[in-house]
């Protein structure tokens, strides 16, 4: 017992604080005074001398930890206390590797004081529950050797996961690809003992868009700096309606880097580009066939909001970069792609009020001899369009309000027959659109707490909001003929209110649009229309 309780005085907190509870200390006196009282009353009868006196070396023991808990917690509120960690224990990985799980808890060794030791656990635990390969994690701090002043010695239990399968199932919107896709896939954790997580997938959007993909990620490897991340992937999309082509690329991608704020990619994959009907205009026609796509695609990412859903202050930047024509071979796809993703929420203080502005803004060129008279590759245009909110989105500039999918940008008529080119007086819908090199988008929207208790308990708010954006071609000599002020004044622009249902996984706006401005053969519609957004 004296050894014990020297090495608990180095340590300025005991080292198991949850079985030190005041209320538990108080219940156990209780029980052992009366106890003691019990034991007075039967004196003339038996004698209890050497129970009793244990009784108060245990009273006396729980008393003074109860005295250095009080002591510990007043020093912790006026001064920093120091401290270091001598060692750390792990327990009950049966598969998992040790230097996985060590990795996630080095924040602890840097850790100079008890509040940065504290705070350190907590993010340390919450990093090994995020790997998904573990049922329960313990933390415990223990007093460290008796020669080794102000040391601590951390303890960490798991218990890995019995079920290693999973599955899931959902519905999420994606702007740059459909409205809506039903997602399912099956997981497989740790089958190396690496916090590995194998996954299969399937994405089903309806006759627009299909994936099918597998995929492993590796948190920890040893001599990789960063998660290991790597997906096989078959993805079919269906712009017929709106371009008169069909898409599929079958790729690798690897991720190479993988940080908080900072993203890259490696992908390698086979693109092909085909018209079933054989309507495309012809600059689409240009670009049927097969492409080689092997691409670096870097993204920078902060966002300071204080909710993905409704944001009511702070701000997000997105930058994004993408490089393709990475081989030599002459049906490699090479492009320069950039992006910028500007977000702010100003607070007004009242009635949970808060004005959210964005600006979004892209240029794609091609590159290489004479690459200002060649075509940029068709699917990396921006195209424009769709009733998704950019308040939640971050990607670019692809949304504006009451605009269809796809709804508004360079056109060109689509042909009847093999050589027979339709009239351009007719509807619309003859049309295909082709894309822009550059894209603007800017939006305003003012959200506000409704007057009835219920929705304001469950989230339901009202806003008000106001989009703008444009899109042109740049390449193929159209520079020459382009003009900041006429792509300022040829700005679409739309206004509306509505109501939205925020959810954890997406919001539901019920929206009534008003199209303020729009070209000819725009596809923007006034009228009320629900649409789902899912922050990215």
């Amino acid at each position: 017992m004296e050894n014990s309780d020297e090495r608990n005085e180095q340590l300025p907190f005991s080292p198991n604080p949850n079985s030190a509870d005041d209320d538990e200390i108080d219940e156990q006196e209780d029980e052992e005074e009366e106890e003691e009282e019990e034991d007075d009353g039967h004196d003339d009868v038996v004698s209890h001398e050497p129970y009793n006196r244990n009784n108060r070396s245990s009273l006396s023991s729980l008393r003074e930890q109860r005295s250095k808990l009080e002591t510990l917690s007043r020093r912790l509120a006026s001064e920093l206390v120091p401290i270091r960690v001598h060692d750390v224990l792990i327990r009950g990985n049966t598969k998992t590797k040790d230097w996985v799980i060590e990795a996630e808890l080095k924040l602890l060794q840097d850790a100079a004081t008890v509040q940065e030791l504290i705070s350190a656990s907590e993010i340390a635990l919450a990093k090994l529950r995020s790997l998904e390969i573990f049922e329960s994690t313990e933390l415990t701090l223990q007093a460290g050797p008796p020669e080794l002043p102000h040391t601590a010695n951390v303890v960490v239990d798991v218990v890995e996961t019995a079920n290693k399968v999973s599955g899931e199932f959902g519905v999420y919107t994606k702007p740059s690809t459909s409205s809506w896709t039903a997602e399912g896939g099956l997981k497989y954790k740790n089958l190396l003992g690496y916090g590995d997580l194998w996954d299969a997938s399937l994405a089903y959007g309806g006759s627009q868009a299909t994936e099918v993909s597998v995929g492993v990620f590796a948190p920890r490897l040893k001599g990789l700096l960063t998660p290991l991340v790597a997906r096989l992937s078959m993805l079919s999309q269906d712009w017929q309606e709106f371009s008169s082509y069909k898409e599929q690329l079958l790729g690798l991608s690897l991720g190479l880097i993988s940080t908080r704020h900072h993203d890259l990619v490696y992908t390698l994959g086979w693109r092909t580009l085909t018209d079933p009907l054989q309507m495309s205009s012809r600059s689409i026609r240009r670009q049927l066939g097969h492409g080689l796509l092997s691409s670096l695609k870097y993204t920078f990412k902060i966002d300071r909001r204080n909710s993905p859903i409704r944001p009511t202050k702070g701000y997000a930047f997105l930058s994004t970069t993408h490089f393709g024509g990475l081989t030599p071979d002459h049906r490699s796809l090479r492009f320069l792609r950039q992006e910028f993703d500007v977000r702010c929420a100003i607070p007004f203080g009242f009635y949970n009020t808060a004005l959210n502005l964005g600006i979004s803004a892209g240029a794609v060129f091609p590159w290489g001899h004479d690459f200002m008279n060649k075509p940029s590759p068709l699917p990396e245009r921006f195209y424009l369009g769709g009733d998704f909110s950019p308040v939640c989105t971050l990607g670019g500039p692809i949304t504006l309000w009451g605009f269809k999918t796809r709804g508004l940008g360079p056109t060109e008529p689509r042909r009847r027959g093999r050589d027979e080119i339709i009239d351009d007086n007719d509807d619309s819908s003859k049309w295909d659109f082709i894309g822009g090199d550059v894209a603007v988008t800017a939006f305003a929207d003012l959200s506000f707490d409704l007057p009835v208790r219920w929705l304001r308990n469950h989230g339901i708010h009202g806003h008000l909001f106001a989009g703008a954006g444009n899109t042109a071609k740049l390449t193929q000599n159209e520079y020459k003929r382009f003009s900041p002020r006429k792509f300022l004044e040829s700005f679409r622009t739309s206004v509306g209110c509505g109501f939205v249902v925020p959810t954890k996984l997406f919001r539901l706006e019920g929206n009534f649009y008003y199209v303020l401005k729009q070209d000819e053969h725009d596809r923007g519609k006034t009228g009320f229309r629900f649409s789902f957004s899912a922050p990215s």
